[in-house]
């Protein structure tokens, strides 16, 4: 991460080369020397410069990495159709299935791809955690648009979700833009600035959804939404409040609609509320409406809550913050 970190700041990367298994932390100076060597190793293999490599590990922390398998493995790297696939499958640790993606989206007449693959099950909490994703498009994007866009994305994707609880050392999202497709670079109010930014928050929502569907442990997906906060910042707060709560967790594993929980939870997130007009649904059915419930049917909202997805949406009726 701090060599990736120090290396991205010219805007200019051309590969990424990934371990699973060892995480390269905690070994002191030996590890970022393996991670220069990796990416040397990657970088002789594809005819590039070392400083356009950027490494990325996941697994065991407090182990150094193992070299020797790691410079002979560099060298069988080919570019193939089935090589994203091969990559999603590779980079999995404790996860029991890949995550992996790709979108299209137009800028005037021309077509251009985004892609993307992640991991992550276990120590999943907002600010990503252990996780590792890794994107790239065809379309030529300006440098600072595309961290821009990035950060965009990842605020509203990755570092919304929540598993476990736990964080951990590691986490890494990079995206690529080669500009193979052709056409006009895209940067901030150019055409296809807006589209760009759709499809690459599609694609991060998406693998962040998927990583925590495939929690380890987990039997349910939850979906926490928040409309009408005061600010965006309000709203992310507040539905991260909720999703992070155990006492929620716990009622929707057991498909106990006790929507108690869920306000308290909202209450202490520190995001500003009246509690004279909140309304919150669970799977679309009324529960609460102006800050007192309403009759429903117990038994309908068990039955929604049985499922593997459960929606809760939250409308706080201040302003226009959601998240």
């Amino acid at each position: 991460v701090t060599l990736d970190q120090n290396r991205v700041l010219s805007g200019r990367a051309q590969a990424i080369v990934v371990n699973s298994g060892i995480a390269n932390a905690c070994v002191g100076d030996q590890g970022m020397k393996d991670a220069i060597d990796m990416a040397e190793a990657a970088a002789i293999s594809l005819d590039l410069e070392p400083d356009l490599v950027l490494p990325a590990s996941t697994g065991l922390i407090g182990v150094e990495l193992p070299m020797a398998l790691i410079r002979n493995g560099v060298k069988n790297i080919a570019m193939t159709y089935e090589g994203g696939h091969d990559l999603a499958r590779a980079i999995l640790t404790t996860d029991k299935r890949p995550k992996e993606v790709a979108v299209s989206f137009q800028v005037e007449d021309k077509t251009f791809v985004l892609g993307g693959i992640a991991k992550g099950s276990g120590m999943i909490h907002p600010n990503m955690a252990t996780m590792l994703g890794f994107l790239a498009t065809d379309a030529g994007v300006d440098s600072g648009f595309l961290q821009d866009s990035l950060t965009y994305a990842v605020n509203r994707s990755f570092n919304m979700i929540t598993v476990d609880g736990d964080t951990s050392t590691n986490d890494t999202v990079i995206i690529l833009a080669n500009g193979a497709a052709g056409g006009e670079q895209i940067s901030n109010g150019t055409a296809g600035s807006e589209s760009f930014r759709e499809a690459l928050l599609q694609v991060c929502v998406y693998l962040a959804k998927e990583i925590a569907r495939d929690g380890e442990g987990a039997t349910k997906l939850i979906q926490v939404d928040v409309e009408g906060a005061k600010s965006e910042n309000d709203a992310r707060i507040a539905a991260k409040a909720v999703a992070s709560s155990t006492l929620v967790k716990s009622a929707v594993h057991g498909g106990d609609p006790n929507w108690g929980r869920i306000i308290a939870a909202l209450g202490y997130s520190g995001a500003e509320l009246d509690e004279n007009l909140i309304d919150l649904y669970i799977n679309e059915v009324k529960i609460m409406e102006d800050g007192k419930p309403i009759p429903f049917f117990k038994e309908s909202v068990e039955v929604a809550m049985s499922g593997e997805s459960v929606a809760i949406r939250l409308d706080l009726k201040l302003e226009s913050g959601a998240a």
